[in-house]
């Protein structure tokens, strides 16, 4: 009897427990409800409206700089390096002596080739001197002359030889690492430095053939490169290959960028903004406000609903270039619609929004705006 009644009372204080557990989960359930059932406050965004500008369209295309002239210095002729005059790095002007070779040998040649020509000088004055008096023959004169001339090639020849023992820049430039020691023999074709001509400098680089229409010579280019990315080397159109290429079906094209303080250099790899004449009328919005997605890129626009309150719709754009932080947008979006400038991750489609007061971003995006008008 008594094992009963223990047994009835706990399961009646069971069942008490359990009813409170319940019944607790319930109520907050119902609260949980009852909160979720409350329109959700507005989320506060900051917001910039889309403006038209005028931009110049322009063709992007990467290549490579190439010097004007630029060439590794060689020797015609073989020898011991007897003075060198310049250091790695210098800038030299045409005609500055680089190195000079053993001499010796050549300038005993030009002595020996200069004697033998004044000999055959004098045998030639005394023939000439004679021939009017009858007293040699026309073919004893002709012979005199053709050996007098000979020895004057001679002498010329020597003299290039020797000549040939003082290598020269042969164009303004800037010198690079030297590649020769003193006292160093160096035979026929021996590389000595390079040297390079860097301003002005060219920039080689290729369009497709249906570009050919909107490219011309003295249009211009605007190149950046890797080493110096906040810079722009601005140039011209200087020359477009006569041909396309059969396999690319692109044609080459070469710009001439000036190059003051030499930071551009030969081999780099640039990228190259080809301008065209006239300007553009375009839509444009902060970099910021455009999710790129793989399946489209798109902005949250800023509209009123029916009851007057603002929310953000999902809008589905095509984004142009990008220029000074700010994106073309070539379609989906018209100047002076709202779009939410920063915060895209927190919004979702119709979420009802409140526009912050000149946020800081909002400035910042202003001021460069309306500086460049």
């Amino acid at each position: 009897m008594r094992t009963a009644s223990r047994f009835l009372i706990a399961i009646i204080f069971l069942g008490v427990v359990l009813g409170g557990i319940f019944g607790y989960k319930f109520y907050q359930f119902g609260q949980m409800k009852e909160t979720l059932s409350q329109p959700q406050p507005p989320v506060e965004i900051s917001a910039i409206e889309a403006k038209t500008e005028s931009w110049t369209p322009s063709i992007k295309a990467v290549g490579s700089i190439k010097a004007v002239n630029g060439i590794e210095v060689a020797n015609e002729v073989p020898g011991i390096i007897e003075n060198i005059n310049f250091e790695s790095g210098d800038t030299v002007k045409q005609g500055s002596i680089l190195i000079r070779l053993n001499t010796a040998i050549d300038e005993a040649a030009v002595r020996t080739r200069r004697a033998e020509a004044h000999l055959a000088e004098q045998e030639f004055k005394r023939i000439s001197d004679l021939l009017p008096k009858r007293a040699v023959s026309q073919s004893q004169y002709d012979e005199s002359k053709a050996n007098f001339d000979a020895a004057q090639a001679r002498v010329n020849e020597a003299d290039a030889q020797l000549s040939k023992k003082v290598i020269r820049a042969p164009f303004d430039g800037t010198l690079g690492i030297r590649m020769v020691d003193q006292g160093e023999y160096i035979a026929t074709g021996t590389s000595i430095v390079e040297i390079n001509m860097l301003d002005p400098i060219y920039v080689d680089y290729t369009l497709s053939e249906k570009n050919l229409p909107n490219v011309a010579r003295d249009y211009s280019v605007v190149a950046t490169v890797a080493a110096v990315p906040e810079q722009q080397f601005e140039g011209k159109v200087s020359a477009i290959n006569t041909s396309v290429n059969p396999e690319t079906r692109t044609v080459r094209v070469r710009a001439t960028l000036s190059n003051p303080d030499n930071l551009l250099r030969p081999g780099m790899f640039a990228t190259i903004l080809t301008k065209q004449p006239k300007d553009n009328e375009v839509v444009t919005i902060p970099r910021t406000a455009i999710s790129y997605n793989t399946y489209g890129d798109f902005v949250f626009a800023v509209e009123e609903n029916d009851e007057g309150d603002l929310i953000v719709k999902r809008r589905t754009i095509t984004a142009g270039q990008t220029r000074d932080k700010r994106v073309a947008v070539l379609s989906g979006l018209e100047a002076g619609e709202k779009v939410v400038s920063k915060g895209l991750l927190r919004l979702r489609a119709g979420q009802k929004v409140k526009i912050q007061d000149d946020s800081p971003g909002e400035s910042q995006e202003k001021q460069p705006q309306e500086a460049s008008e």
